[in-house]
């Protein structure tokens, strides 16, 4: 059983206040579907509890039968596609993937990628720099890197943000698989992407 609890959560740039004193918590099985206007703070938000911003107030806590998930284990267990996420160009997708790998302390042998890049229809393009690929194509890298570890916390910002049908019904799989493994939260105003939801959070 994985919970993320979040206690109190604020959060503001200067004099701008994004949110202010949000709780809720979400349990394995569970999708938080986060909404609200542009500039609301969805990113934000799950840019604090992947741990890459620090809120204003608050906490946020993700906690396994081990306990409350500290910087280290959280690494570990946390996957996240978001627009900012950084692949490199100068490599090819196998490369990549194989360095992410390692950076996790992961397996970071080819055929462990490869099996990765099969799951987000890449395998074919395994040995292609990433510079030649369309957005679409590093979209769907970009949920390679997130799920090649099996996380327990799965952060989707805009799921479905530059993909074809055949991309959507990827990110399907990857949304039904997380929900038997752990738990997900999700920001869009997509209506279809706001259908993974069972907990809805509006910003703004």
């Amino acid at each position: 059983m994985v919970t993320l609890e979040i206690q109190g959560l604020s959060k503001a740039f200067g004099d701008r206040v994004l949110f202010k004193n949000l709780n809720f918590r979400v349990e394995s099985g569970q999708c938080l579907v986060v909404t609200g206007r542009n500039g609301s703070g969805k990113t934000t938000l799950l840019r604090i509890i992947a741990g890459l911003v620090r809120p204003t107030r608050g906490r946020v806590l993700i906690c396994d039968e081990s306990g409350v998930m500290d910087r280290s284990r959280l690494r570990r267990n946390l996957g996240i596609v978001a627009p900012d996420l950084v692949l490199y160009d100068e490599l090819t997708a196998l490369e990549n993937l194989m360095l992410f790998a390692r950076l996790r302390g992961l397996d970071g042998g080819p055929e462990a990628a490869k099996r990765t890049l099969e799951k987000v229809g890449l395998c074919e393009r395994a040995g292609d720099l990433v510079a030649t690929f369309s957005s679409g194509m590093k979209q769907r890298l970009k949920y390679a890197f997130a799920i090649q570890h099996s996380p327990s916390v799965l952060l989707l910002d805009e799921p479905t943000s530059n993909l074809d049908e055949q991309g959507a019904d990827m990110v399907r799989r990857v949304v039904s698989e997380q929900k038997e493994r752990g738990i997900l939260v999700v920001a869009t105003n997509d209506p279809e992407e706001r259908s993974y939801g069972e907990q809805f959070l509006h910003l703004g």
